[in-house]
């Protein structure tokens, strides 16, 4: 899918381009890709021009909320199919995403970014073949291109999130050539998929489900056996899990999921918010 180069808006950045023509500028400097480059807008009565195309001036946008140019107006960053998906943006720059207004991504103390960085840097990716399970915005495959993995598998089973990650800059673009042909990004449903991936051909594991009560089949001692069979003896996992209130759930998440993969074959621990493990 081909990703979007016209300018992503917000509450805040929509507002800053009236204040400025209001005041009479000619131009406006910021930026209009969350905050990944920084450019500056030519500003006229009825319009702003932005890398030689011609915009009108937005109406009053909500706030969390993405607009993006859709070749007549400024639409918000959501589709509706089942589920309302939408990009959310946050200050940090890097977006997260809401299915039904539950946040998928932790935005409350870092960049959801940096805290895919860290996650991955568990795995220590560079010169490996990683498995990404469920690629959501593209995250952590961002960060294994960063760290220099030589290949990664992506997966990702719903297409409007697909979609979402064309919007967004942040999200990578398996065709571009920072990525050099090493992100393979598929869609599909890791839980079948996964059945045609060949014993240990892996050597790094990334698996980032949504929450247990919505994809428990992830969460299943058949998955991870999965996940043991296609990873090489001694490669690592980073297997999020959040931390669900153990008081309000009835449950321990976490530590079932560290006792089952325990009983797939790995050496686990928990680790940051969610569980790393070594394959035996």
């Amino acid at each position: 899918m081909t990703h979007y180069t016209g300018p992503l808006l917000t509450q805040a950045s929509a507002k800053a381009l009236l204040a400025a023509r209001q005041a009479g500028a000619e131009n406006w400097s910021g930026s209009l890709d969350l905050e990944r480059s920084q450019g500056e807008a030519r500003l006229d009565a009825d319009g702003w021009h932005w890398h030689e195309r011609r915009y009108p001036y937005p109406p009053a946008l909500k706030d969390r909320t993405l607009y993006y140019w859709d070749g007549e107006d400024f639409s918000p960053a959501a589709r509706f199919s089942g589920s309302l998906i939408k990009l959310v943006p946050t200050e940090w720059g890097a977006p997260t995403f809401e299915i039904d207004g539950i946040k998928m991504l932790p935005t409350s103390r870092e960049s959801p970014f940096e805290d895919a960085r860290r996650k991955v840097a568990l795995i220590e990716p560079r010169g490996k073949t990683v498995l990404d399970t469920c690629g959501g915005l593209g995250y952590f495959a961002a960060c294994c291109l960063e760290a220099q993995a030589a290949r990664i598998l992506s997966f990702e089973k719903n297409p409007d999130v697909l979609w979402l990650r064309t919007l967004n800059p942040w999200s990578p673009d398996p065709d571009a050539p920072s990525s050099s042909g090493r992100l393979q990004l598929t869609h599909a449903d890791i839980s079948q998929a996964i059945l045609q991936i060949a014993d240990a051909s892996v050597d790094a594991l990334l698996h980032d489900p949504p929450r247990f009560g919505i994809a428990g089949e992830l969460y299943s001692q058949t998955f991870y056996d999965h996940l043991a069979r296609v990873l090489r003896r001694g490669g690592r996992l980073f297997h999020y899990t959040g931390r669900p209130n153990k008081l309000t759930s009835g449950r321990d998440v976490p530590r079932e999921v560290e006792k089952r993969l325990e009983k797939a074959g790995f050496k686990a621990q928990l680790a940051l918010d969610g569980v790393l493990a070594v394959r035996r």
